[in-house]
């Protein structure tokens, strides 16, 4: 049944929702469009904002639901709860569906599955993650930051109610797991970030362009 749970979990995660909506949506392939990521932040790009916000909240769900299964199947295992919880999260990064449908083994960076398994665990992780999202997609301009700091709160968040509520430690485990995976996928865009080269988005994302050799002779 640990197995059954943990598995199950890793299916669920794997589900490809971005790619299934822009599909249904939109008639194209996501993993062909800007980052070639499923997430909600790559979903908007390629299928406008209505279609990222429902990638976003079926991600959510599908890291809710994997330690909700999992909860209800080994209710006196909080491992195997973490375990699913991870397990989400990996397949949401590596998914198995997106190997068949394009023989890439990749898919998003985790972030909506970490939020929704961890809301299992406390439900005001949504109250922390969204607006760490928000600030830092549409204010700061930079999803993969978003990503990271989100997974890092969770680390803090988890770490402060084990400390002062009596949380399971166990939770303090899973974000740190979680926090990694979601670093390991977004390795890439960390490099760009240093080379200055990162895609930006929300306010940010049509820069404006700078002026030209020609341009600046001509209006001086």
């Amino acid at each position: 049944m640990d197995f059954l749970a943990t598995f199950v979990a890793y299916l669920i995660g794997s589900m490809p929702m971005g790619y299934i909506f822009v599909k249904l949506f939109k008639r194209q392939d996501i993993t062909k469009v800007g980052s070639g990521r499923t997430g909600g932040t790559n979903a908007m790009r390629a299928g406008g904002v209505w279609v990222g916000i429902l990638t976003a909240v079926f991600d959510i769900l599908k890291g809710f639901l994997s330690v909700s299964i999992a909860r209800m199947l080994v209710p006196a295992s909080v491992w195997i709860q973490v375990a699913a919880g991870v397990a989400a999260v990996i397949g949401h990064n590596w998914s198995i569906w997106i190997y068949f449908l394009t023989k890439k083994f990749a898919a998003g960076a985790g972030t909506g599955p970490n939020v929704g398994a961890a809301m299992v665990f406390w439900p005001g992780v949504l109250w922390v993650g969204i607006p760490i999202i928000l600030i830092f997609v549409f204010v700061v301009g930079y999803a993969s930051v978003a990503s990271i700091a989100t997974a890092i709160a969770l680390v803090i968040v988890f770490a402060v109610r084990a400390v002062i509520l009596g949380d399971p430690w166990q939770y303090i485990i899973y974000s740190g797991l979680t926090a990694m995976m979601v670093i390991i996928a977004l390795l890439p865009n960390l490099k760009r970030l240093i080379e200055g080269t990162e895609r930006r988005v929300g306010l940010f994302a049509k820069r404006k362009q700078p002026y030209s050799s020609s341009s600046s002779s001509s209006s001086s």
